[in-house]
This record gives C-alpha cells, structure tokens and sequence, in this order.
C-alpha cells in the first residue's frame, strides 16, 4: 500500500522516524542538546541549511521532528515546528510573522491568553487587534484595513463553544489576502482540520487533548511550509522548542487520539444530552445538539461534536460557585483534554478580571460552566453532576 493512502489511525501509530542500529519497536528518547557531524564540510553544509539535519535540539531533535510529522500528515499540512505551551506556538507563530504597524482581526472569543497578547503586549509593539463577534460573521469584512495581515480565529471557541464557519474564513482570508491562523485544540485534527477549509496555519495545545492525561506541556504551529520557515527561525533564535522527553510523550499520545476522542465525544453527547433536561440548566451548548446555533456548520467541518459541554446555571454567580463547591467526582482544574472530568466557572475563575460587559461580549455569563468530559464511564459524570447541579 502506499502510504499516503493509509488511515488516520496507521499514520497515528506506524509514521515513525527511522529505526536505529537496535532494531527497537518503540522510538527511543533522544535526549542529547547536540549533534556531533563527519568532518568540517559537513558541518558547514549543515548550519549553511543545505542539509536537513539535526545540529541542536533547539532547532530540531528527531523526537521533535517525528511529533512534528505526525501532527502535519493529520492536518494535511507542509511543514510545522513544536513548541514547549500552546501559548509559545500562539506567540511565536504571530510574532514570527508580524512587524510593527500590522493589524490583526480576531474572533472576540479567544482563549484568555491570547487575548492578553492582542490588547496588552502586541500593542507595545504597535500592533492593533479588532475583534469580531463570532455570532455576528456578515461583519468580519468592516474590520479589515489596509494593514491587516493576520485573520485569527478558534473554532470551537473557549469556553463558550461557539462554532464559526471555516469555509467563510477561508474565503475571506482569500479575498483579502490574509494569513488565516486557527487554533483547533478543541477539534483536535481526528475532528477538524481547518486547512481543508482555506486555513494557511493551525495551532494546537497539545497540552490538551492530543496529550490527553494531563502530564505535559507542548504546543505546534502547522502549515504552510513558507510560512512555516518564517516561523522556524524566528523560533530558532527565541528558543521556544519543545523538549525531546514531551515530544516523545506527545507523539505516543498521538497513537491513541482516534480511539480516545471517540470515547471522549460519545461521552460529552449523552452530558450534553442530560444537562439540557435539567430544571436548573438554562441553556446548553454542544456542536451536536440540534439546540445549539451552529450545529449545522459544526456538522459540515467537524466529524464529531468535541469532549467540551458549556452549560449555564440558573441562579448566576453564586449558583455557579455553589455547583462547584458540591462537586464530589469530578476535577476542580484550569486544564481541559484529560481522560478525568473537569468543571470550570470562567466568571468566577479564568475570566474573572473582565468585566460583565467584556464577559457577556463572548458570551460567558455568570452562570456559564465548562465541563471538560473525561473517559470515566459515563453515568458515574452524570450523576456527580445531578446532585451538584440539585
């Protein structure tokens, strides 16, 4: 068979670099900060970049590098470059490619790291950021100016799991001749994968689900391989990089993300299903429920709905603290992606610096919850969230 013809869940597991002189069945740990070479022409043609070879696993390790492979075959991207958070691949991938002057137009629902970045930081660099309100996709276009360089955008977005038509963006980026970013942590490439729909680069934290049992930080940038470059050494030289021992847990995850994400949806389906005939629940928000806004778009670019429910509680702030307060099972955690159950009250917690009016902007009410659903069986979710919810 060739190759480019094999499964998502082949290429997952049997996309390896080379075995060495060992014969060894699972990649082995590559933890060295260097490489050594032949002789002085091939080192010069090395660091020259005649060759593609490993100098310094700042640059590249072939954990890395086997991490890194994988990510792109999944995505249907040219190149990428992994780095040590999330948040290191959202920086580096737009301070890589902006100057002083751009401007960027981002979704108003972004993760609340990045939106950090876009009002406090890139703007010390005289780079202005405009948001969009996701629910609200007709106006994207009056955003854009002479200087804009970058659209940006999540989908499904954090945490109030909107959900934005990539073929739109795609198009628009198109049109105006935009870099279009996404950050796909929450579809992971087994759901999405934004190239498909006019996406230049995509962004994860691996952190999350492709590492999925809460044990290391990684991010990774995929895409276009120019754009890739630019990215590269830019990060060369800033020192973002993954480590080799994270790269190595994160390409191993990568061999069970297919079977894990199918448990993880089927699981997340039947919370959703249950909290949206709760008497205490105003609302639910789930790509796959008929209820949700944008079920039909999430139902053209995703293949399953996500492991993240986002539910409001009656009874706003107080009720949301009180529903965390009586949670016996479940995690109390910042994280999300891991095989154990987490609930999160963003008004109260990650969120809590914004104001109402900033908060309800994308969407996050006082009673908003975020419940990252983990693999556990289902009904013993369920019922930790019944008699907290009660």
């Amino acid at each position: 068979m060739n190759e480019e013809e094999f499964g998502f869940e082949t290429q997952a597991i049997r996309n390896q670099i080379e075995r060495t002189q060992y014969l060894e069945h699972s990649v082995p740990l590559y933890l060295t900060s260097s490489f050594v070479f032949e002789d002085a022409e091939d080192m010069r043609a090395s660091f020259a970049e005649e060759k593609d070879r490993n100098i310094y696993s700042r640059y590249s390790n072939p954990n890395t590098n086997e991490f890194v492979n994988k990510i792109c075959k999944m995505e249907g991207a040219e190149a990428g470059y992994a780095f040590a958070s999330g948040m290191a691949a959202v920086y580096s991938t737009l301070g890589a490619l902006l100057n002083s002057g751009d401007h960027i137009v981002s979704a108003g629902s972004v993760f609340g790291a990045t939106h950090s970045l876009f009002m406090k930081y890139f703007p010390k660099w005289n780079i202005e950021t405009s948001y969009f309100d996701i629910n609200k996709p007709e106006t994207i276009e009056s955003f854009i100016k002479p200087n804009t360089k970058i659209l940006f955008a999540e989908s499904p977005t954090n945490p109030a799991i909107d959900i934005i038509d990539l073929e739109l963006l795609g198009d628009i980026a198109k049109k105006h001749n935009l870099i279009l970013i996404i950050d796909n942590c929450f579809a992971t490439p087994y759901i999405q994968q934004p190239i498909k729909w006019g996406a230049h680069l995509v962004v994860h934290s691996a952190t999350k689900l492709i590492d999925g049992q809460g044990r290391v930080l990684g991010g990774v940038t995929v895409g276009d391989v120019d754009l890739i470059k630019e990215i590269y050494l830019f990060s060369r030289l800033t020192g973002p990089s993954l480590s080799p021992f994270n790269a190595w847990v994160l390409s191993k995850s990568l061999e069970t993300l297919a079977v894990r994400v199918e448990k993880h949806c089927e699981n997340a389906l039947k919370v959703a299903e249950f909290l949206e005939s709760h008497p205490n629940v105003n609302q639910v928000k789930y790509p796959f429920l008929k209820s949700h806004a944008q079920c039909k778009i999430a139902k053209k670019q995703m293949s399953l709905g996500g492991n993240i429910v986002a539910f409001e509680i009656k009874g706003g702030l107080e009720a949301g603290r009180a529903f965390l307060d009586k949670i016996k099972l479940c995690s109390l955690s910042p994280n999300l992606g891991d095989t154990r159950t987490i609930v999160t009250h963003p008004a109260s917690t990650t969120h809590s610096k914004l104001s109402v009016e900033e908060r309800l902007a994308v969407s996050i009410t006082d009673g908003l919850v975020r419940v990252s659903v983990g693999l556990e069986t289902v009904k013993d979710v369920i019922a930790d969230l019944k008699q907290a919810l009660a």
